[in-house]
């Protein structure tokens, strides 16, 4: 099933739903296990299968002043462009400003709902971080869970985007610390340090 799940590009859940609904046939063995025919498989691959995948489209920048600066809306346009050239079914295009560590976004937990009740197959982000700073792959496997995957448009961060991750380290610091405190002048420099020599190490 693995291997037919990667050559169709979707995960398992998807793959016996497509089963029970008929789009595919399966052969069990006598142990209960499942095989496809190649013959099957082709014929999906046939089908232009992208045109069936409906995808929820997930934008989203950490601060007003990117939102300002059309960043945020000219990420949702690069992201719909780029699935409808895939022909994939665009069921909501969610598009919000929010730290990329506040697990708390209503689109996140639309996001969430919409895969819950069966509604997506597919969330299309630019970036991993856009989903979230830390934790991606939690999320990622609570989707999974419902047959849910993340398609990414983009592979590493730009560097342009690194102030995000300034800015949200400052974030966490001042709920640490207080803004006005001498600890939290004391790690915003140690947490400058730290990045200036990340990014001379790369």
């Amino acid at each position: 099933m693995r291997k037919v799940c990667e050559i169709l590009g979707v995960v398992p859940i998807t793959l016996r739903r497509w089963e029970k609904a008929g789009k595919i046939k399966a052969i069990r063995t006598p142990s209960g296990q499942r095989r496809y025919a190649r013959s099957e498989v082709l014929r999906l691959l046939g089908e232009n299968q992208p045109e069936g995948v409906r995808a929820v489209i997930y934008a989203r920048v950490s601060s007003a002043k990117q939102a300002g600066e059309g960043n945020l809306e000219r990420q949702k346009q690069r992201l719909e462009r780029y699935a409808q050239e895939k022909g994939y079914e665009i069921k909501a295009v969610i598009a919000e400003q929010g730290s990329g560590l506040n697990e708390k976004r209503k689109g996140l937990d639309r996001i969430f709902k919409m895969a819950r009740e069966g509604k997506i197959d597919l969330v299309v982000i630019e970036f991993k971080d856009r989903l979230a700073r830390f934790g991606y792959n939690y999320i990622e496997k609570y989707l999974n869970a419902f047959g849910v995957r993340i398609e990414i448009v983009n592979g590493a961060e730009p560097k342009s985007l690194q102030e995000e991750l300034v800015a949200d380290m400052l974030a966490i610091l001042a709920k640490l610390y207080g803004h006005r405190s001498k600890e939290f002048r004391k790690k915003v420099r140690e947490a400058i340090k730290d990045i200036e020599a990340a990014e001379k190490a790369e």
